[in-house]
């Protein structure tokens, strides 16, 4: 099978792919621990044996990527969870016990849950991270029992490219199996019966996901991103404050669905934080435009958007402070790398208080209360999610139990991420259902829920049976009261 499908066979193409699959699924019954087992440890082989390779092939795609940045954020977390999926599986796949209802639990009766795989899951992911999309979900997909179809972003063909290469390498397409290509290939993907569909990437494209998914009653796992809030306390340490969030809205040139998105400081504290921030920059990235560790954006396309967001707040007055040596704000288009900058107290009506930023560029806003913060969050669309940074234990519990967002990181960015024993996932238009360790387990499972009768008929027993009589009804009377 070609890396990419085109022309008007694509939709027959992966319908034969994904019947392929299926009939394996079907034939091979029951899929035992050490199969599931066996597939994660061929999935760490591919990206240890490979991660050269792999680095060399996003760097491409972006421009510029540090191969640091490859391993750290697509390449180890990866591994790592795989690695705690193959670790926790076995307890996983032991049926839970529940209770039967009263008498029959003191009968002899049992009830459990059995995690069974669903079949085939496709997988439809994103470009800003675009290993670590596959394979993060992947684990879990694979822990499931399941087999998997996958479809890349096509604003990254290179990596595209080398993980169908590998996948063919190291897996029999009936068990997983990478397709590239555009927007048609997308659209077809989603339109696929599949037993379960994850996608991440925007809400727009989310939505015609869902929409195509539902024509097959095709479960979904949406992760969308969105506004990501941080909000820093009035008594935090504004210097430890301001690194943790300037190096997390660094990371990958801010392309992080997880990215701080604004940020809300004390008004007697702002410029003490913006001159952190500049600090922070000039230590860990003395220069921007020649220095390989600052990530560029994906193409001229996102480029545009995000200096557009810049341009227009500077057009309305805002005031605009670029992280950066003079002159090294934004390189030739055809580079496409942007300084890190920040956008001071930004009208709300400006776009880059509008839109997913999903570069680099952090809005800040100064606040007096934090009941107006709380309210401005909760006024907007649930974001995927929310930081805290201060020391407050009360103001701590105060943002996380009077917000509600996909997740929280309290005195961090995006830590919680990175644990495995922690679902992640959105909520309202940053997407719905969690993935991750046994979040994902269950997610790419079906819970099927089995009873065992006891020793005792208790139809029989309680007057249950037809036809009808005074029994029956003093049983029902006795169950039926406050």
């Amino acid at each position: 099978m070609n890396a990419s499908l085109k022309g008007s066979s694509v939709a027959a193409e992966l319908h034969v792919i994904l019947d392929n699959q299926r009939r394996a699924f079907h034939a091979e019954g029951p899929v035992a621990l050490a199969t599931r087992i066996d597939r994660i440890d061929r999935c760490i082989a591919l990206l240890v044996d490979n991660k050269e390779a792999i680095c060399e092939a996003v760097n491409t795609d972006f421009g510029c990527r540090s191969k640091y940045v490859t391993l750290m954020t697509d390449i180890m977390t990866s591994v790592g969870s795989l690695k705690f999926v193959k670790k926790n599986l076995k307890k996983w796949m032991k049926p839970e016990k529940r209770t039967p209802f009263m008498p029959m639990n003191f009968l002899g009766a049992k009830a459990q849950v059995h995690h069974q795989p669903k079949g085939v899951v496709g997988i439809m992911t994103p470009w800003n991270v675009p290993v670590n999309m596959i394979f993060s979900p992947l684990a879990d997909v694979l822990g499931a029992g399941n087999r998997a179809m996958i479809k890349p972003s096509e604003f990254t063909p290179h990596t595209a490219d080398i993980m169908h290469t590998l996948f063919a390498q190291y897996f029999e397409e009936s068990e997983i199996t990478v397709i590239a290509g555009g927007p048609e290939v997308g659209a077809a993907f989603s339109a696929l019966p599949l037993d379960h569909l994850i996608f991440t990437g925007a809400t727009s494209i989310g939505r015609l996901v869902m929409r195509a998914a539902s024509e097959n009653m095709v479960p979904v796992t949406l992760e969308l991103g969105g506004k990501s809030p941080v909000i820093v306390g009035e008594d935090c340490d504004i210097h430890l404050a301001a690194e943790r969030i300037i190096t997390g809205k660094a990371m990958n040139g801010g392309q992080l669905c997880v990215s701080p998105d604004y940020c809300f400081v004390p008004h007697s504290r702002m410029e003490a934080f913006i001159n952190r921030c500049k600090a922070v920059i000039a230590e860990q990235y003395p220069t921007i435009q020649d220095n390989p560790d600052f990530v560029a954006c994906i193409n001229e396309r996102h480029y545009d958007r995000v200096k557009g967001y810049i341009d227009e707040a500077s057009s309305k007055g805002a005031r605009i402070i670029p992280l950066c040596p003079p002159g090294e704000a934004f390189s030739e288009r055809d580079e496409h790398k942007i300084a890190l900058h920040l956008i001071v107290n930004p009208d709300d009506d400006l776009t880059c208080m509008q839109d997913e930023i999903f570069g680099a560029l952090l809005n800040i806003k100064a606040y007096e209360k934090l009941e107006d913060v709380i309210d401005f969050i909760n006024a907007r669309e649930r974001p995927l999610a929310l930081y805290y940074f201060g020391k407050n234990k009360t103001e701590q519990d105060k943002v996380i139990n009077e917000t509600l967002s996909g997740g929280v990181a309290v005195n961090a960015i995006a830590l919680h991420v990175g644990c495995d024993d922690l679902p992640f996932g959105g909520v309202g238009h940053s997407g719905m259902g969690n993935y991750r360790g046994r979040d994902g387990f269950r997610t790419f499972s079906h819970a099927r829920g089995v009873y065992r009768e006891g020793f005792v008929d208790m139809a029989k027993l309680a007057g249950t049976l037809p036809p009808y009589g005074q029994k029956i009804g003093n049983m029902l009377e006795s169950q039926i009261k406050k």
